[in-house]
């Protein structure tokens, strides 16, 4: 087997937008978080991702607005730089190249070019000691450039961004960690800290878990362990310092933020409650509840008319000042994946399991969730050793119309309780609405549901731990007048006693098959008669799968040592290889299967056809650990142009889940050529200036000279649209902080507006004159008598000089310009 290379393993989306804190722009109309090793811009009011800043290599672990100019921000990288970018029009501005891994970035109007950033300490670059150093960012023309200048400024802090925070405008920088907070003053360059018992009289812990700082007074404000907040005062003195303590949290306050005028300050936690302190008034305090998940940061808007907040189940929450929630950006939700990774037949979105009691249906293509569909229906309660309900099994039916969950709770104790749920579609509401609840459908556990992929009878099978397998038949209740569906119990089977795992029908729906253990059984679907058996080596049935199209009639299974493959039609063994496959999956829309390898530590990826045992593709390991879930998604476009090595991705894509929930696919040459041409037809043609600076002062000039000396063939061209066309469209939708200032520009605007027409038009008439009316055309005696007149004045004025003479077109063209009204250019030129 020859491991073929021209395919790359690429990450598709879903990244988590709530690993840091976003920023909101200072007019409130952008958001801007970390997303991985990008940096997405929404917009606050569409919920819409209007720009993506690529250009990091490493996860992002800090965006900021620039102080000195609210249209940029920087952001900082594992990667070891920090970038400058114009987030309204997603330009890259600067890169400063520090070599450090960076963890969090910090900046202040009265330290203009210097950023504060986390980095490890020197001596000890991969532990868990870090620092906070000045970082001087060097004014050089270069767009990228090093920066080593940096000073410590404090030493073993923590790596949390909401540990350290700058107060009043950059005057001092207080940092917690453990039980200790430090404070630090830039003018008087002292350092100052503050120590609490490990506990409080009533047992209570005292650790730190963030901090923030008043941006008007001299105050901080610090959560701890046990959910109470400290508002520190007197802190520049080392022994006369206060504070006075506020306790709603019941658990660990996750992080604190005050408003942007001081007037109130914001905490949130696992509650998932935001909680607005009043600071005039202690015990005043208002509430936003149920927003999510556990509240990881909370960041107010510069006018300080939003809030947002985000949340470990990698969501944020875009709120007014009013506490009014006004948008939600829900990325993928990744935690505990019980379920199958699914495709759902109508939206092509991709369906998990997302928050507690939910799915979620998740689009590839938009990467942005389109809804939760809540299956529990109860509300979760965030308590550590709780047992709650759980989606752990979802299955669609062939169109998408049907689908099948299954929850579950005490799954560790002798009491389980289970539903089988079955929830149609609503073409009205535009989602799954719930038509039957089937309890304790079995007497245990259920593990594995398929649909029938007939179109005649929608059938659903369930298998589980209590030896049986049923089948769910949909039906029409006759008791109604009016017909409503229905579903019910249609058969129940079972082989030896033995304990069912694996189920899955072929791809007419004519035949079932169900592994017991170490024995597949093959099932007629309209008699329900057992067909035959299928029997290997020892080893209990991990997977089991039918082929598709013209391999339809093979069934694949694996164990834990090998891949079998048997032939249907004459009920014998086709071939078997030793083979250690975690996950076995086929391509809906063709014959191949892939079939995903734990070897060595890593993943191996395998694909074949039943009817060949030789891999049409290998690659090794495409990923570090096992592989979790994984799944074929029908493209919308096929790749007709894939080389033949890689027919397998032409009309599905590939989907798989890592062991660090890391969503990643394949993708192909051809894919690669296709978005880089997207992105060329973007880009502004050769003929056009990239900057409206090199249109008006370099190209532009220079096409004009050439169009001076080419003659009257191309002075005939002038009467089009001119090219100062172009630079008025680039002048004016570029931004106006780019631009120099509009004395330099304006003569050197004008006059590309003011082109000179010195060429011949002799035998050419020009457009307008084409096109002129009728009216035009038949001017008024009077208007003539005066032309005349004119010119007998002009003759008599000038003796010597010869009257010219003008044909009619001529005359025309001459009036019209002497009524046409340019005191516009000498005001300008005055001015």
């Amino acid at each position: 087997m020859v491991e073929e290379s021209g395919i790359r393993v690429v990450r598709c989306g879903g990244n988590k937008i709530s690993f840091r804190a976003p920023i909101i722009s200072k007019d409130s109309r952008f958001l801007l978080c970390a997303s991985g090793d990008l940096v997405k811009v929404f917009s606050t009011s569409t919920e819409e991702c209007v720009h993506v800043l690529e250009g990091h290599t490493g996860q992002v672990t800090g965006v900021i607005l620039n102080p000195t100019n609210h249209l940029q921000v920087y952001s900082c990288s594992a990667d070891g730089t920090i970038r400058l970018w114009d987030f309204i029009d997603g330009i890259l501005i600067k890169i400063f190249v520090c070599g450090w891994p960076i963890f969090s970035i910090y900046v202040s109007e009265k330290h203009v070019g210097i950023a504060f950033i986390t980095i490890h300490m020197e001596s000890k670059k991969h532990g868990e000691n870090f620092q906070l150093v000045a970082l001087h960012l060097p004014k050089v023309p270069e767009q990228e450039v090093e920066a080593r200048e940096m000073s410590a400024v404090l030493c073993n802090i923590s790596s949390n961004p909401g540990s350290t925070a700058m107060g009043r405008g950059g005057e001092y920088v207080a940092s917690v960690m453990g039980r200790q907070l430090t404070v630090y003053f830039f003018k008087k360059l002292k350092t100052y800290r503050f120590s609490l018992k490990a506990t409080d009289k009533k047992g209570a812990k005292n650790a730190f878990t963030c901090v923030a700082c008043h941006p008007k007074d001299d105050c901080i404000a610090t959560g701890h362990e046990d959910g109470k907040i400290r508002l520190w005062r007197n802190f520049n003195q080392k022994k006369e310092y206060t504070y006075s303590t506020q306790h709603w949290h019941h658990d660990a306050v996750g992080t604190l933020c005050f408003t942007t005028e001081g007037m109130h300050l914001l905490s949130g936690g696992v509650e998932s409650v935001l909680v607005q302190w009043h600071c005039e008034e202690v015990n005043k305090k208002d509430f936003l509840p149920r927003l999510g998940g556990a509240i990881s940061h909370i960041c107010v808007s510069p006018d300080g008319q939003m809030y947002s907040t985000s949340h470990l189940d990698n969501k944020i929450n875009i709120i007014h000042c009013s506490l009014k929630l006004s948008a939600v950006i829900q990325g993928l939700v990744k935690g505990n994946i019980w379920t199958d990774l699914m495709i759902d037949p109508r939206t092509r979105a991709l369906v998990m399991n997302g928050r507690p009691g939910h799915l979620q249906f998740y689009s590839l293509q938009q990467d942005k969730q389109l809804y939760s569909l809540d299956i529990v229906q109860q509300e979760y309660i965030n308590q550590e050793g709780l047992d709650q309900f759980e989606v752990m099994r979802a299955a669609f039916s062939v169109g998408g119309t049907w689908l099948a969950t299954v929850e579950e709770r005490g799954r560790c104790t002798s009491d389980l309780e289970s539903s089988l749920k079955l929830w149609v579609y609503n073409e009205k509401a535009q989602s799954f609405e719930l038509n039957t609840t089937i309890t304790a459908a079995h007497q245990d556990r259920i593990m594995h549901m398929c649909f029938s992929p007939s179109t005649e009878t929608t059938m659903l099978v369930t298998t589980a731990w209590d030896n049986q397998f049923k089948v769910w038949l949909l039906g029409l209740d006759s008791d109604t007048q009016k017909e409503h569906a229905s579903w019910s119990c249609d058969y129940v089977g079972s082989y030896h006693g033995l304990q069912p795992t694996n189920c899955c029908f072929s791809s007419d729906g004519s035949l079932l098959a169900v592994s017991f253990k170490e024995v597949v059984t093959i099932w007629s679907s309209d008699t329900w008669e057992l067909l035959t058996t299928l029997c290997q080596p020892p080893g209990p049935i991990r997977e089991l799968c039918f082929g598709r199209l013209s391999c339809s009639k093979y069934l694949l299974g694996t164990t834990a040592k090998n891949l079998f493959c048997w032939n249907l039609l004459t009920c014998s063994l086709e071939w078997s290889t030793p083979m250690d496959v975690c996950l076995l999956r086929s391509d809906p829309l063709s014959e191949n299967v892939v079939a995903f390898s734990l070897h060595s530590g890593n993943t191996d990826l395998f694909v074949f056809r039943p009817s060949e045992p030789r891999p049409l593709f290998t690659q090794k390991a495409v990923c570090g650990g096992k592989v979790q879930r994984c799944v074929f998604s029908p493209r919308e476009e096929p790749l007709d142009s894939c080389d033949e090595r890689f027919q397998w991705l032409n009309r599905s894509r590939l989907y798989f889940l890592t062991e660090l929930m890391e969503l990643l696919t394949f993708s192909t040459k051809a894919e690669d050529e296709r978005i880089l041409n997207s992105r060329k037809q973007l880009l502004v043609d050769d003929s056009v200036a990239v900057t409206p600076f090199y249109l008006l002062l370099g190209k532009h000039r220079q096409q004009q000279e050439e169009k001076q000396n080419s003659g009257v063939s191309q002075a005939a061209d002038r009467v089009q649209p001119p090219q100062a066309s172009v630079a008025i469209k680039e002048l004016l939708h570029t931004p106006a902080h780019v631009l120099p200032a509009a004395s330099f520009l304006c003569s050197m605007f004008v006059n590309s507006l003011l082109i000179s027409n010195t060429g011949s038009r002799e035998g050419k008439e020009p457009a307008e004159q084409v096109e002129e009316s009728e009216k035009e055309e038949d001017d008024s005696e009077e208007e003539m008598e005066t032309h005349d007149y004119e010119q007998e004045v002009r003759t008599q004025g000038s003796v010597e000089e010869a009257p010219p003479l003008l044909s009619k077109a001529e005359e025309k063209e001459l009036r019209r310009v002497r009524k046409t009204d340019f005191s516009w250019v000498t005001n300008l030129a005055s001015s």
